[in-house]
C-alpha cells in the first residue's frame, strides 16, 4: 500500500485550498487512526503486556545478570556482553511499545531481537523452549501491523 503525503500547503492552517478535495473532511480522514476503538483497546492491552514482559520479566535480568539469564547465555559461550546488549534492546523495545509514536519501530526492533533468540535457540541451545521467540515475534509482529501508520512520517521542506 503505497503511502501517501499531504503538501504542506494543505496542512497549514493559513494556506489556501484550491482542489475541492482537500477540504476538512479530506484532510480529517487523512489523518484518522487505521485502527477501530476496539481495535485500539486490544492493541494497547497487548502493548501493555508485552512491555510488562519484557521490561521486568525478560530485560532486567538480563541487565542485572540474574542466575536465570546467566545459565543460558553461558550455555551460548559468547561471554557476558551479549547478555547486556539483550537486556538494554529488550528494555528499550519495553518502553518504545509505550510511546505511541515509537510503538512500531520498537515492535519491529524486539521481532529482530527475537528471530536471533530463535536462531541461538536451535545452534547453541538444542531447540529447548524453540516456540517462546516465534509466539513472542509473532504478537510483537501483530501489534507492528497494527500500529504501522506510526511508521510514516510526513515530508518537511
Amino acid at each position: 500500500m503505497p503511502v501517501v503525503y499531504l503538501c504542506d500547503r494543505a496542512l497549514r492552517p493559513d494556506a489556501t485550498v484550491k482542489d475541492p478535495a482537500m477540504t476538512s473532511t479530506a484532510l480529517s480522514a487523512a489523518t484518522a487512526p487505521v485502527v477501530s476503538r476496539r481495535a485500539d483497546r486490544v492493541l494497547w492491552g497487548l502493548q501493555i503486556l508485552l512491555a510488562l514482559f519484557y521490561g521486568v520479566a525478560s530485560g532486567v535480568p538480563k541487565v542485572v545478570a540474574h542466575s536465570s539469564a546467566t545459565v543460558t547465555f553461558d550455555a551460548i559461550g559468547w561471554g557476558d556482553w551479549l547478555m547486556y546488549l539483550t537486556g538494554v534492546l529488550e528494555l528499550a523495545g519495553a518502553v518504545g511499545l509505550l510511546v505511541p509514536r515509537m510503538v512500531a519501530l520498537a515492535a519491529l526492533g524486539l521481532v529482530g531481537v527475537m528471530l536471533g533468540a530463535e536462531v541461538f535457540t536451535w545452534v547453541f541451545l538444542d531447540g529447548v523452549n524453540w516456540a517462546t521467540p516465534l509466539i513472542a515475534a509473532a504478537l510483537l509482529g501483530a501489534v507492528a501491523y497494527g500500529r504501522r501508520h506510526t511508521l510514516t512520517v510526513p515530508r518537511r521542506h
